[in-house]
């Protein structure tokens, strides 16, 4: 049996929605906090007071009296193929495609060359505390056999799809109905549960495929007990109404995806900007999940996402960059821009509301509560160490913070990578700055 490992720090970590629960019942928080890790599994945490006197004598002990330790950042919709495009210039989100996206994507096409870009999207996520991410590929099977060989060698719980797209798209970016259908079943086959990863059937949007490859990615998820689905949803009005000139036929733009089979309780629609009443409806009543990407939807100019709209409907939802429309891997950024949007709805998100839905909720949209977003006993010790000396600035300004609220939501404004003083996943160390 391994020895224990323990972290003496603050610790602070989410319990529930604080929207369901309120926002003193939905975190929990010890100032002087122990979090005992055995393996790559959380076996206690509490008061360092409390513990620390239980400990066997072999255990080995670090002290972090300037630090929080939380859980590892959860990211629910990103493009690892895109983080050499970031902060590209000037379009919104049709024009963008064509005109950066396109032509990046098409380089994964070469193994290696999606391998190098594989390990250093990695370590960028690495870098800024987020241990868990749900992420697109490209077109190229070989695109998705990269990400999954370089997440493996670190041991990390992530979740990737090879893109299926027959239209609407360069020649060179395209694939079949079947070609997709086949590479898709093979992908899965490989690499789904194999350890801590997980596939996701991964239609672009929907109008880059035709109703025969829906209905195929329709048909897959149908095939795979805990497949995950992930695709975009209603982030910009020229691409709703594009939606609706191609599947005249379909209600809304949900519908399209509802009338093909595409809606589960792991299907995660990143965005959602621009949603009615009954698609809210339908994306609870079939388990489905929101991925909230506010750098990216204030980057592109696609609009401002109605999370009481969801919350009110009760739609599970996370927190994404969207890399590279995305303008940070930092999820601390994230959860600044997203307090921003919601500002600019006369609206308020507390920071125990941002954790969670860096955390917990993510997890939830996930389908993998069970496994991380808190440091629950028994969850896999996958966690942040975030140093409250990170900058001059941090550390100035949290002097005068009177609680773990105001701590929290420092970082969350003026936070980055910088504050991330070490990475673990599954209770090894992934990143130290």
């Amino acid at each position: 049996m391994s020895p224990l490992k323990a972290w003496r720090a603050a610790i602070v970590h989410c319990l529930a929605d604080p929207k369901e629960v309120g926002i003193d019942a939905a975190y929990e928080y010890f100032e002087d906090g122990l979090l005992v890790v055995q393996g790559d599994t959380i076996h206690a945490i509490g008061h360092a007071k409390d513990l620390l006197p239980n400990l066997p004598t072999d255990t080995i002990l670090e002290h972090h009296p300037d630090a929080i330790i939380t859980p590892g950042f959860i990211d629910t919709h990103i493009h690892y193929p895109q983080t050499d495009m970031i902060g590209s210039y000037g379009e919104q989100l049709l024009t963008w495609l064509n005109t950066y996206t396109f032509p990046e994507e098409s380089k994964f096409s070469d193994k290696t060359h999606a391998r190098e870009v594989a390990d250093r999207f990695l370590k960028e996520l690495l870098r800024n505390g987020t241990t868990t991410a749900l992420v697109f590929g490209t077109v190229h099977k070989v695109s998705v056999d990269a990400f999954f060989e370089a997440s493996e060698v670190h041991n990390l719980r992530m979740i990737c799809g090879k893109v299926m797209m027959d239209r609407n798209a360069p020649d060179y970016l395209t694939d079949t109905p079947e070609t997709s259908y086949q590479e898709s079943k093979e992908l899965i086959d490989t690499w789904h549960n194999k350890g801590r990863l997980h596939y996701a059937i991964t239609p672009r949007f929907a109008p880059t495929s035709s109703d025969e490859q829906l209905a195929l990615a329709g048909k897959l998820l149908n095939e795979y007990d805990d497949v995950y689905m992930h695709t975009h949803l209603s982030e910009n009005q020229d691409e709703c109404a594009w939606v609706q000139d191609l599947f005249p036929a379909s209600k809304n733009y949900l519908d399209v995806y509802d009338e093909h089979k595409l809606l589960s309780e792991r299907s995660v629609f990143a965005h959602g900007i621009h949603l009615c009443d009954s698609e809210y409806h339908r994306l609870h009543e079939t388990g489905s999940a929101i991925a909230f990407c506010p750098t990216s939807n204030l980057f592109i100019g696609s609009g401002l996402f109605k999370l009481n709209k969801a919350e009110e409907h009760k739609v599970n939802v996370g927190l994404g960059t969207d890399v590279g429309g995305g303008t940070s891997f930092s999820m601390l950024q994230t959860m600044n821009e997203a307090y921003k949007v919601i500002q600019l709805q006369n609206e308020n998100l507390s920071p125990i509301k941002s954790l969670y839905l860096s955390t917990l909720g993510g997890a939830k949209a996930l389908r993998l509560e069970d496994k991380i977003g808190n440091l629950a006993v028994g969850t896999e010790a996958d966690f942040v160490i975030l140093d409250k000396k990170a900058t001059p600035l941090l550390t100035s300004r949290l002097a005068l913070s009177n609680n773990i609220e105001e701590s929290l939501f420092v970082f969350m404004t003026i936070g980055d990578d910088r504050a991330i003083q070490a990475t673990y996943s599954a209770g090894q160390c992934v990143h130290r700055r």
